[in-house]
């Protein structure tokens, strides 16, 4: 995996995250940001904006659905009856890709820092809505496309959330 020639954007406006492999879109994936919208500030529950990376790669091997607290595979595996335990709970399944700002001041230290707010990208109850906004700051995939985009990036692969889908419009 090349870092330099793959990397992710986000699309806050039409929820939908594409990856970019030698300048091209090789594949995008519906997705779910926060339901408080686009903002950096620490506490805010809303999804950062701007150059990221990913800086961590969490879950390798686990199955779909895994159960994740804390960065950690709980040994459970999320069923009807495990969710209907806690439907308002913001369950992180399958897999975490944690992110870590770029811009500094924009979405790194202070009070914007994104990897200190704990923002991923991560798995979602495939059940609930996904192409609109619903989480607590992250950024939401089924479970099968995160494990299909898991297997495709590294650590070091740079991540552009925008409003807009402003780099593939270049």
């Amino acid at each position: 995996m090349n870092t330099q020639e793959t990397w992710l954007e986000v699309g806050l406006a039409e929820q939908r995250m594409r990856l970019f492999e030698d300048g091209r879109v090789a594949q995008a994936w519906p997705v779910s940001s926060a339901a408080n919208g686009a903002g950096e500030q620490n506490g805010s529950g809303c999804t950062p904006r701007g150059w990221h990376v990913i800086r961590a790669r969490i879950g390798a091997g686990q199955p779909a659905n895994a159960v994740f607290v804390g960065r950690r595979p709980t040994g459970e595996i999320l069923t009807p009856a495990l969710y209907a335990a806690a439907p308002e709970r913001d369950w992180i399944l399958t897999r975490i890709l944690w992110l870590s700002g770029l811009e500094r001041g924009k979405n790194r230290l202070g009070e914007v820092d994104t990897m200190r707010r704990y923002i991923y990208i991560h798995g979602m109850p495939d059940h609930l809505p996904i192409d609109r906004p619903g989480s607590k700051g992250c950024i939401r995939m089924r479970n099968a496309d995160l494990i299909a985009l898991f297997d495709r990036v590294a650590a070091g692969t740079r991540v552009l959330i925008a409003e807009q889908d402003e780099a593939s419009c270049r």
